[in-house]
């Protein structure tokens, strides 16, 4: 049977009390009777309820996550430095991967109210009415990480997706490219989908390039989606000297959509993706990216996070970390050669 607290007060001969204040280490219990009730505490194998602590001192040291899609490259790397930064602060993280459907994260962040954390980290910003009536209700802090709602109220740690945007093609057109495709993300999006696109739009326009629908594609941020999108670029003929997709998932599908259709990589169409994820890494060739900086990006997420629980001032408006272009094999000048860019 499970020994309860009650067990341990009996055999050390004190109260429910005394074993209590043992428990969450206050200071009004003498050295010898603390030894005590510890070592009876050892000798029968108590474990004390994490959840009724936690109600007793108020303080769960739950950190609620909503993911979009942990199969993600960018997701699960963000995540995992998030995790590390919680950790090294004592807090725990109660994740829920919803895979885009927002009826489940309604139904989390009721969990999450009934598990009583301290604090919500969002990575998606497709929230409808329920769910923004929800997160207004409540008194837990809210954050969102590398997205940003519409909801203003709300803080954001993201990076400036529109100049990242118009930055990797600004690089494309330096380059020499005349014609570049455009694999898209979810256009609800306001930020990985709407302001990476103006972006591409724009720098296309500025730089006196035309937009090619046929060269325009939108997917879901996955491999999958991205090797579909480019077959499509293909079938319409004409395909152009550089596509930009915007993740890095995304790209690695097209490349091998390219490859497959016999053609080269770079030297018949360069690639460039966004994230900056180890995926980049560990393709061949290996992916020229628009990088955020995701451990940066996880590690301020949580610090901002904390300072919104312990109650200090927040920042004024959104965290925008730096973005920067780290050229590799996949989009090689004519030239050949190879460049990191750091920009803002």
């Amino acid at each position: 049977m499970q020994v309860k607290i009650k067990d341990v007060a009996k055999k050390a001969g004190v109260s429910v009390t005394t074993v209590s204040r043992v428990l969450n280490g206050e200071k009004y219990v003498k050295d010898d009777l603390k030894a005590k009730v510890n070592r009876v505490i050892e000798e029968l194998g108590y474990a004390p309820s994490q959840i009724a602590r936690s109600l007793v001192r108020k303080k769960t040291n739950l950190i609620g996550v909503i993911v979009p899609d942990l199969t993600s490259s960018f997701y699960s790397t963000i995540l995992s430095s998030i995790e590390e930064r919680a950790s090294a602060n004592d807090y725990n993280l109660l994740v829920c991967n919803i895979s885009e459907d927002i009826d489940k994260e309604y139904k989390y962040l009721n969990v999450f109210q009934e598990m009583r954390v301290e604090g919500i980290i969002i990575m998606h910003e497709k929230i409808n009415e329920q769910i923004r009536a929800f997160i207004h209700k409540i008194n837990t802090p809210v954050l969102f990480s590398s997205v940003k709602p519409i909801d203003q109220k709300f803080i954001s740690v993201i990076v400036d997706d529109y100049a990242a945007a118009y930055d990797a093609t600004r690089y494309l057109i330096e380059q020499g490219h005349e014609t570049i495709g455009f694999i898209g993300g979810d256009m609800r999006d306001v930020t990985s989908g709407q302001n990476r696109y103006s972006g591409y739009r724009n720098a296309m326009s500025d730089f006196g390039r035309k937009l090619a629908f046929d060269h325009i594609r939108f997917g879901d941020y996955k491999v999958q989606s991205g090797y579909e999108q480019m077959k499509e670029m293909l079938s319409a003929g004409h395909p152009p000297s550089a596509v930009f997709a915007v993740s890095d998932d995304m790209a690695v599908g097209a490349m091998n959509c390219i490859r497959d259709h016999n053609l080269r990589v770079p030297e018949d169409i360069a690639v460039i993706g966004f994230d900056g994820s180890q995926l980049t890494e560990l393709v061949r060739p290996t992916l020229t990216s628009m990088e955020q900086p995701i451990h940066q990006m996880g590690k301020v997420t949580m610090d901002v996070l904390l300072k919104l629980i312990s109650g200090e001032t927040p920042p004024e408006g959104d965290v925008v970390l730096e973005h920067r272009l780290v050229v590799r094999e996949s989009s090689r000048s004519r030239a050949g050669q190879t460049e990191d860019l750091r920009t803002k």
